[in-house]
């Protein structure tokens, strides 16, 4: 399409499988930052200034038609930031904390070409039903969801049990809101 090549900055291999779904060429670069964020920043601001600070190392490596693209999702619940947690202790009392209640996936995404940079984020509604403590163990247990937001992913099997609806882009929760990204692509970045 239009010659364009992606480039993804991420290790994520849900980032990785779901850009594939696209239909570009597309090529895998990491780099190590520390993801830190100013504290006075609006926690729905924090995954589009993450996605903007991930793409900063790439800035002398792109090449002609090459497009970067960087991501960061949260979880947002009753106006705390929750993301990836530290330990089985900190995953377990995520997971009891959205259970029965409504949070915010919100990714954020950054576009970078040698010519521009295009950033926008992505909201997602989902409703948990209530998890029992043998639940949360078990999962947690069995699916070690250490590297997830808010210690799960939605189409593991927490997901399957506990989601009883959302009011977004599904694959939003999952790391990667596609609609979106292919939207941006298309207006921002072919010709």
């Amino acid at each position: 399409m239009d010659n364009i090549q992606i480039v993804l900055g991420s290790k994520s291999p849900r980032r990785q499988a779901l850009i594939k779904e696209l239909r570009f060429p597309v090529e895998v670069r990491t780099m190590d930052i520390e993801e830190v964020y100013p504290s006075d920043l609006p926690i729905a601001e924090v995954p589009e200034f993450l996605s903007k600070l991930k793409a900063e190392p790439f800035a002398n490596d792109l090449r002609q038609n090459e497009l970067l693209v960087t991501s960061d999702t949260v979880v947002l619940l009753d106006n705390q930031l929750l993301g990836k947690p530290k330990n089985e202790t900190d995953a377990k009392n995520m997971l009891r904390s959205i259970s029965g209640k409504i949070h915010t996936v919100v990714s954020g995404v950054c576009l970078t070409s040698l010519e521009k940079q295009v950033t926008f984020s992505t909201k997602t509604e989902v409703h948990f039903s209530p998890l029992e403590d043998a639940q949360i163990d078990h999962y947690v247990k069995t699916f070690s969801p250490f590297d997830k937001a808010g210690s799960y992913a939605i189409q593991e099997w927490i997901g399957f049990i506990g989601v009883k609806k959302i009011n977004g882009c599904y694959y939003n929760v999952m790391g990667l809101p596609l609609h979106d990204l292919y939207r941006a692509i298309s207006s921002h970045f072919l010709k």
